[in-house]
């Protein structure tokens, strides 16, 4: 199973971000559920090894474009999210005082802590797309306007997946004229 999940959240993250056409330096934020991965009810049955593997598949794929990873925590520390300080730095953000354990921001946040080099923990940012894996509402996270993105996969393992990327809002109404290559 730990191999169709990699390759699951390998051809997904992939897929996105062809979809999303994003640039160094954007922000990517994941929401993942061990447990609905696992086929459980969400934050009942956090799983750091299935974490791990969904943070192998991914991570390694936004470094190399050059993407920052926002690794979203779940609702028992109010969906914050991790970062690296770096990043926090850049955007000004206040960072929070929170380490997330797999039952306590369950058990991807953890993995991302882990594997960061100066992570920290941010209450609220606006990414640029985002993978939600298991239905952890990443929505809020990512800047307006948020846009849907169909994928090839609609699961990882047996939780429903989603994707979305951003698109700058349109204005002017209808005498105004738009870049198509901006929607």
């Amino acid at each position: 199973m730990s191999e169709s999940i990699r390759e699951t959240c390998q051809t997904a993250i992939r897929e996105l971000l062809a979809a999303a056409r994003l640039h160094r330096g954007d922000i990517v934020v994941i929401g993942c559920s061990s447990s609905e991965v696992l086929g459980e009810k969400i934050g009942t049955h956090s799983s750091y090894e299935t974490a791990e593997e969904i943070h192998a598949a991914i991570a390694p794929i936004l470094a190399e474009e050059g993407l920052w990873l926002a690794a979203q925590c779940c609702e028992h520390l109010n969906r914050a999210l991790i970062i690296e300080a770096d990043l926090a730095r850049e955007l000004r953000l206040d960072i929070v005082n929170v380490v997330p354990q797999p039952k306590a921001g369950g058990s991807f946040a953890t993995c991302a802590y882990k594997n960061m080099k100066e992570p920290v923990a941010v209450e609220y940012l606006q990414a640029d797309a985002g993978l939600d894996i298991g239905d952890t509402f990443i929505g809020m996270h990512i800047k307006p306007v948020a846009v849907p993105v169909r994928l090839s996969v609609k699961s990882v393992g047996e939780a429903h997946l989603t994707a979305v990327r951003r698109r700058p809002k349109s204005i002017g109404g209808e005498r105004a004229v738009y870049n198509p290559d901006l929607k």
